[in-house]
């Protein structure tokens, strides 16, 4: 197990505290899939008592990053292709509604925020770490999605966040397509600027199409690693 600590500068209740920490940690690999979640380990690296542990499971469970296994307990839930194809279906549903809202209402302060962001995420591609792209990576599209000004909108999408970043993370992880992203982000942006609804909701779904396929082929390859073919 990775070291990971709780940050005790947020005014946070402890299990809140205890939850967002766990959470990072999955999300940003330094606990695996896979991994199991033994709660008198954890109580004692992040000590603390194990309610608060135990509490902060069941709630990873219900987002869907935990799973409660027979005979074994609480586990990180692995990145499966069902999960991936279920996920990134209903993101692409929404990313394509967002991005059309967003060519009909984005404001010239909220393109040049979306410009801007471009620039950070090549910076990022350049010279940042995968979680450091991954984030800059998700701050482009929050410009678009809050650009819709649609907060029922957002809120959907939010509620799709944590296992977004899943997904992100990995396809981020293979430095291959990195240049692909930008290209990507780019069209869609010149897209967005002459409000071309049509061009940009097909760049749009494009962009997360590629992005099922490459993770769909990663986690097919470790698939294989794990369980190579007998004979």
């Amino acid at each position: 197990m990775n070291d990971f600590t709780i940050n005790m500068n947020e005014y946070l209740p402890l299990r809140d505290l205890v939850f967002n920490t766990l959470r990072q940690a999955i999300l940003k690999g330094e606990l695996k899939p896979g991994e199991r979640l033994m709660e008198i380990q954890l109580a004692s690296k992040l000590g603390v008592s194990r309610t608060p542990i135990r509490e902060a499971i069941r709630k990873l469970e219900l987002e869907g990053l935990v799973l409660m296994m027979p005979r074994r307990g609480a586990e990180v839930a692995k990145i499966s292709h069902q999960s991936l194809q279920d996920v990134l279906e209903v993101r692409g549903a929404l990313e394509e509604l967002a991005t059309d809202l967003a060519c009909q209402r984005i404001t010239s302060e909220e393109l040049a925020h979306l410009v801007e962001a471009e620039e950070r995420f090549k910076d990022a591609v350049a010279t940042g770490t995968e979680i450091e792209i991954a984030e800059a990576d998700e701050a482009y599209h929050d410009i678009i999605y809050n650009a819709t000004a649609n907060k029922k909108l957002i809120q959907m999408i939010n509620n799709l966040r944590e296992q977004m970043y899943r997904y992100r993370l990995e396809y981020i992880k293979d430095k291959a397509q990195r240049g692909t992203l930008i290209d990507e982000h780019e069209k869609i942006l010149e897209a967005i600027r002459i409000r071309d609804i049509i061009r940009a909701k097909a760049l749009m779904k494009e962009h997360i199409d590629n992005q099922e396929l490459n993770v769909s082929r990663s986690l097919e390859e470790k698939s294989q690693k794990e369980h190579p073919p007998s004979g």
